[in-house]
């Protein structure tokens, strides 16, 4: 009660940046930032291809509510949400995805929030999400429409009365369990399966109201020329997601790294395939999936060839200096030599 909240804990001891940033940015809208995370879908699809070989069907979006839920546990810091200025660690790792009952004009959608614990493995995940899906597909009504419906018959005078004492308890602590349990907007990441309805990603807003403090929105895939080692330009099948933070929750360098450690587990899923230990250990490491080795074929040792020897070039005038040179000893050589053979018969 006033400050002190069911579905999160005061954070204590924070630097003055940290602390000072709510206050100017007292909005969750005003703080928003967005990136665009390019996944190759490469990996991905072989990854699922070799799970279906052993009976179990995955999909992109299991991959990546295993990731968002695996990096959630591994960076608490993007488990915070802020009310009123003040910063608060959230009790639990929930996701909530809005799921359309009929792929038509008119069919209903409704909005689930599912719990889990952050050391979940993908398979865990998918059962979690699926068994959820599969009761409220069946049921005519669920939480969040049930207590949506509370306010709904209201006239529209009374509903924004209402509305206003539900944001005002909200912002104080003083929101019941049951509305927060079933509200979609208390979250730790709401995602949104656009590629579901072919449509590519986009860069969603920031609830206002609630608590969520990410927004992931996946695309549908699409060939895009992408360089390869920094060097080699190819085309390969890529799937965008586009991603909304609030910037209050964390420094720069924090969701840098949590960024990076996204898509290291993205582009090893075979990681996310055992779950992490009840002790809270973390894994330092994310262990990639071990490539094999390419053979490089020894190229044959090239021939030298024997250079061919130039032809000296011929300098006329420096030749007949030294011929002249040769001339002029051998005719003193037999001067020399006929003076010697005078003397002699003399």
């Amino acid at each position: 009660m006033f400050g002190h909240r069911y579905d999160g804990k005061k954070v204590k001891n924070m630097n003055i940046i940290d602390k000072a940033g709510p206050f100017f940015m007292p909005q969750r809208i005003d703080a928003v930032n967005y990136i665009n995370v390019k996944v190759p879908c490469a990996t991905l699809d072989k990854f699922i291809a070799d799970e279906r070989k052993e009976g179990n069907r995955l999909t992109y979006m299991d991959v990546v509510i295993a990731t968002l839920v695996r990096v959630l546990y591994m960076r608490p810091k993007m488990n915070r949400f802020i009310m009123r200025g003040t910063t608060y660690q959230r009790k639990g790792i929930y996701v909530s995805l809005a799921v359309k009952k009929e792929f038509s004009d008119d069919g209903e959608e409704m909005t689930l929030k599912f719990p889990f614990t952050g050391r979940e493995s993908i398979y865990e995940v998918k059962k979690i999400v699926d068994d959820e899906i599969t009761k409220n597909m069946q049921s005519d009504s669920h939480a969040t429409t049930d207590v949506a419906g509370i306010f709904t018959h209201l006239p529209d005078w009374m509903f924004r009365w209402a509305m206003a004492v539900v944001r005002w308890c909200d912002r104080h602590g003083l929101l019941g369990r049951v509305f927060v349990k079933a509200s979609p907007f208390h979250t730790s990441c709401f995602l949104t399966n656009l590629k579901s309805i072919k449509l590519k990603y986009i860069y969603h807003h920031l609830y206002n109201f609630g608590t969520t403090s990410m927004f992931v929105a996946m695309g549908k895939e699409k060939m895009e020329p992408v360089v390869v080692n920094n060097k080699e330009l190819t085309i390969a099948k890529i799937m965008n997601l586009g991603i909304s933070l609030d910037e209050r929750i964390a420094d720069g360098y924090y969701m840098s790294k949590t960024l990076r450690l996204m898509e290291d587990i993205i582009a090893n899923p075979e990681c996310l395939k055992d779950s992490l230990p009840d002790d809270g250990t973390v894994p330092t490491k994310i262990k990639k999936t071990k490539k094999a080795k390419k053979v490089k074929a020894k190229k044959p040792k090239k021939v030298k060839e024997k250079k061919e020897k130039k032809p000296k070039k011929i300098k006329p005038l420096k030749n007949k200096e030294k011929a002249d040179k040769k001339a002029h000893k051998s005719k003193k050589q037999k001067v020399l030599l006929g003076n010697v053979h005078d003397t002699e018969t003399k």
